[in-house]
């Protein structure tokens, strides 16, 4: 038996999960349009490689990856591009960014697919550009490309692979259902993970809240080739346990060093759908095009699990699922814990959308927050041992020096502390808010120190030049004096 280890805090959430978990995963109906952002993911937005009028195919590559950090787009459904311009996206600014429009044709023609009939012939390298070219990203919710986290680097070698089927949130049960009805693919995702991270052990880590995903893995494990390779193991249900430093904690016993990676401590870790998404991109030559979408809530008549296709509308996964809204109710996209409220529901489900919630208040407080009391509940609740009360007053002073030094960026935006705030003063807001004026600082900072060097660089090159200068009239002014000696003493002479 592996002897779990623990985190501080945290909280036990009613999980609002069984009416989401009544039925099978059903197809989201293929909507008309499919507006696709081209930054769906951590890094830098893909490059459209398409055009106005073009006729595309499902599956075809749409915008090639740009720099290091960044993925490939692909079109979900065939039909025709009709706009490449700016859109709404589903995002906690609210702004709008570059999107492709796509009018479906209802036709569903696929574009030529080219799986790997033996994973294990190719190498490492090109497993991960096999899964950059898919576009595979973290389906768990952040959208960390994922061939990168498949490649330790020469500087590291993996020691624990860890999939997360925790998803510790209330509400949210895509990852849930994903296990109990596909767990065979999973499984093959991870055999492929575990080609090309080289990994000494691999570990399945679920919430013992979810008995029939549990079940499910353990019974498909056991007629998998992988079977012996791979442990399931079964964590107490606590939030925020499928946060990644803190379930490597669980796992392993070992502490991600602040500001550091999970690679710095030998481990990865990856969400199971990211696995299922790289056995169908590697065995059959599906890049993502879709995912697994939780639509519930108050409002949602018939609430569930989508297979949804990106660029969908998310409205019309909502009156698919039978939902009755009204203009003023909550939409949020993710739980009520970190979810973020969308202003509309004519957004696009995207790669990162893992849940959407109607007629669910957020795990958020009052308008007219009451002063804090100095209960030290928000401490208590805290999975990251900070101080958050200390960390709101900074913030809410702007001496942000300060909140930097009490690891604000260590915050993992989890909300326990909001939750247990009797005064419901909106701590994550006031923590974000620093991180990002402090972040806007520091890049301030970065442009006015290079501005003066810039400007250092300028005036030591222009005084050169000026002593350049000066040298040069003082050698012409020589010259002359030696010339008219030279002919002062040729007229001498004569």
């Amino acid at each position: 038996m592996r002897q779990l280890g623990s985190f501080p805090g945290g909280l036990v959430l009613d999980g609002q999960k069984s009416r989401s978990t009544q039925q099978p995963i059903r197809s989201a109906p293929l909507s008309k349009v499919l507006t696709l952002p081209l930054q769906q993911h951590i890094g830098a937005a893909a490059v459209p490689i398409v055009k106005v009028g073009d006729k595309v195919l499902k599956g075809q590559q749409i915008a090639k990856a740009e720099g290091h950090v960044s993925v490939c787009l692909h079109a979900p459904s065939s039909g025709h591009i009709t706009a490449i311009d700016e859109r709404p996206i589903p995002h906690p600014s609210g702004l709008s960014a570059l999107c492709i429009t796509i009018q479906t044709d209802g036709k569903e023609q696929w574009t030529e697919l080219t799986p790997i009939e033996d994973y294990k012939n190719s190498s490492d390298h090109e497993l991960r550009q096999l899964i950059r070219d898919a576009g595979i990203v973290g389906l768990g919710g952040a959208g960390f490309p994922s061939f990168i986290k498949l490649n330790p680097s020469v500087h590291h070698h993996v020691d624990t692979l860890i999939l997360n089927g925790v998803e510790c949130e209330p509400y949210i049960s895509c990852d849930d259902m994903l296990m109990r009805e596909r767990a065979q693919g999973i499984l093959d995702g991870i055999a492929i993970m575990r080609q090309a991270t080289k990994a000494n052990q691999c570990i399945i880590a679920i919430e013992d809240n979810k008995p029939i995903a549990i079940n499910a893995m353990q019974t498909a494990l056991s007629t998998h080739p992988e079977n012996g390779k791979i442990d399931i193991i079964v964590v107490p249900t606590r939030y925020p346990a499928g946060s990644e430093k803190q379930l490597i904690e669980v796992i392993t016993n070992k502490q991600v060093p602040n500001g550091g990676l999970p690679i710095d401590i030998g481990t990865v870790m990856h969400n199971v759908g990211t696995a299922y998404a790289i056995a169908r991109a590697i065995n059959y030559g599906e890049p993502l095009i879709s995912r697994i979408v939780t639509i519930t809530g108050n409002e949602v008549k018939n609430a569930g699990n989508l297979e949804v296709l990106f660029g969908t509308p998310i409205k019309d996964c909502l009156i698919f699922c039978e939902t009755q809204w009204q203009i003023t109710d909550p939409i949020i996209q993710g739980g009520p814990m970190m979810g973020y409220p969308l202003p509309n529901a004519d957004l696009p489900i995207t790669k990162t959308a893992n849940c959407i919630l109607v007629g669910v208040e957020q795990a958020a407080p009052a308008e007219q927050a009451m002063p804090c009391i100095r209960c030290g509940d928000c401490a208590t609740a805290c999975p990251v041992s900070l101080l958050p009360q200390q960390l709101y007053w900074h913030a809410k002073a702007k001496n942000l020096d300060k909140a930097v030094d009490y690891n604000l960026f260590d915050c993992i935006e989890c909300g326990c502390c909001n939750y247990v705030c009797p005064s419901e003063i909106p701590l994550v807001q006031y923590f974000k808010f620093a991180k990002t004026e402090t972040m806007n600082q520091q890049q301030e900072r970065q442009k006015s120190d290079a501005a003066r060097v810039r400007h250092d660089n300028r005036q030591t090159r222009q005084e050169m030049e000026k002593q350049e200068k000066a040298l040069r009239q003082q050698q012409r002014k020589a010259a002359l004096a030696a010339s008219q000696a030279a002919k002062q003493a040729e007229e001498d002479k004569t």
